[in-house]
């Protein structure tokens, strides 16, 4: 299990773990369980360049299309092609294997990210 209090939080409802320069972002499960049963992903290319709270991504439900957008500025290493091919893994583990995308990234940029109890008193401590 994923220490939840260990990862940083977008006001979005990203998540990103860091690992050196390797920013893992995913969604949390409350935007998982807003958006319902996720049943497309449209991630960008490996290579793509991000920018900080920019559209980046699209994830589609049975109820409605949310935006990703990149917590951070960087260039994107991996994406994850497991949930590409079973988008319901966002809904079923979003802070393990449902995470979405891998950036390079200046470690110093999550400075500015949300801890984990300013993203539960943001969505009024819910998850």
């Amino acid at each position: 299990m994923t220490d939840l209090d260990a990862l940083k939080y977008t006001a979005e409802h990203e998540w990103v773990s860091l690992s050196g320069t390797t920013a893992t972002v995913g969604i949390t499960d409350y935007a998982a369980e807003k958006l319902g049963d996720v049943v497309y992903v449209d991630l960008p290319a490996v290579g793509t360049a991000v920018t900080a709270d920019q559209v980046c991504g699209e994830i589609e439900s049975t109820k409605s299309v949310g935006e990703l957008y990149a917590p951070l500025s960087g260039e994107v290493v991996e994406i994850n092609d497991a949930v590409v091919d079973d988008p319901s893994q966002v809904n079923a583990a979003p802070f393990d294997t449902g995470w979405l995308i891998r950036i390079t990234v200046d470690p110093a940029q999550v400075a500015g990210l949300l801890d984990r109890a300013a993203y539960l008193a943001l969505t009024g401590g819910d998850r």
